[in-house]
């Protein structure tokens, strides 16, 4: 069974936006299979992807987190530059698509994935989810309107690309050089950080001279001396910042033409524990 967790982890992460969560259906889908007739399979594969879609929608709408307005919520994000043989990395959705899914609710969420992220049609849909294809119709339109935005499914450029670009912004916030870090970013640039539990120094703001003056002082108050790594997660460019050999933040970026429009930071320790052990 260890090939069908490397083949149901994508489908289920990007319902749930949680690796941990993913596992915990995948190993009750596969659990049950296992336990129980199966002459009536057809298409072992697909049933089990039906299965572990049905079984995410479900514990998103068991787990769903209330986020209050003035927090932030980020999913958990994986590193797609090694070479994890328990996961299809290349099927891995990209983090900025896996932030702008938090609007829908998980059915519009499984629609659209199946549909866009992995090519079914909407006969193939409404046969996962027990529905009908209008309906399958209904909730992609429903689910494109609420993220009205067009954003990489995969990601296809080689997040290493912009290797160079971040290291300049490293040495800029280590020079304290506000003015060439200030230019690197979007003016409408937002900035967004998951503590989980842990405290940040901002949960979000948004502009380039806001946001020069938040990672500055996030930097001198907590991240001097740390050690910055350069990584790939959800096939995007990312920092990763260590303090005696232990993952402490991981930073996730959104670049276009050499600007900055995005910054998700990830501090929670619960997010971070898996990527760890990658990384």
């Amino acid at each position: 069974m260890k090939d069908y967790q490397k083949i149901l982890f994508p489908y289920a992460y990007a319902v749930l936006g949680s690796a941990e969560d993913a596992r915990d259906a995948i190993q009750d889908v596969l659990s049950n299979y296992v336990a129980t007739p199966r002459n009536h399979v057809e298409n072992e594969k697909n049933y089990l992807i039906r299965g572990v879609i049905n079984q995410s929608i479900t514990l998103r709408n068991r787990r769903k987190k209330q986020v209050s307005e003035d927090d932030v919520w980020l999913p958990e994000p994986v590193a797609t530059e090694e070479a994890d043989t328990n996961i299809n990395l290349s099927e891995i959705v990209s983090y900025s698509l896996l932030v702008l899914l938090e609007q829908l609710n998980p059915k519009e969420r499984a629609v659209f994935i199946l549909k866009e992220a992995f090519g079914y049609s909407h006969e193939e849909i409404a046969e996962v989810l027990s529905d009908t294809v209008e309906n399958s119709r209904k909730l992609l339109s429903r689910a494109k309107s609420k993220l009205d935005t067009v954003q990489t499914i995969k990601a296809t450029s080689n997040a290493s690309a912009h290797e160079e670009f971040l290291n300049k912004y490293v040495l800029a916030i280590r020079d304290r050089d506000t003015q060439a870090l200030e230019t690197m970013l979007a003016d409408d640039i937002t900035y967004y950080a998951d503590g989980g539990k842990l405290h940040v120094l901002r949960k979000f703001c948004q502009g380039a001279h806001e946001v020069t003056e938040v990672i500055q002082a996030v930097y001198d108050k907590f991240l001097s001396t740390t050690v910055v790594g350069f990584a790939e997660i959800n096939h995007e460019p990312a920092l990763l910042y260590y303090n005696n050999g232990e993952l402490k933040v991981c930073v996730i970026f959104e670049i276009t033409n050499n600007k900055i429009h995005r910054m998700n930071s990830i501090v929670d320790p619960e997010k971070l524990k898996n990527l760890a052990i990658i990384s």
